[in-house]
């Protein structure tokens, strides 16, 4: 995937607290997945609003299935961001 370099204004105190958790050189990568998770979770907002414009309200077995979904997108993040020399499986699919 293409980078391009913006900037971006943040709270001195937490970019230098992730930047002393992560590094310098990590900090891009980090804000990355970041923002990626944060789409996938306005993502998911959007198909629960979406499913309950068209069928109402979610049942109890709706809200566990979204719930799996959800730590199903977790465990993938969670994988795809440890070490490679810890396991992590970068093929590992999304969920649906």
């Amino acid at each position: 995937m293409a980078t391009k370099k913006y900037t971006v204004t943040l709270p001195e105190e937490l970019a230098e607290e992730i930047r002393s958790e992560v590094g310098a050189g990590n900090f891009s990568a980090y804000v990355t997945r970041a923002i990626e998770r944060q789409r996938e979770q306005d993502r998911l907002g959007e198909l629960v609003a979406w499913m309950q414009e068209e069928g109402g309200p979610l049942t109890e077995a709706e809200m566990a299935e979204a719930g799996a979904e959800l730590r199903d997108h977790e465990r993938y993040f969670a994988e795809r961001d440890r070490p490679a020399d810890a396991g992590g499986d970068s093929n590992l699919p999304l969920a649906g």
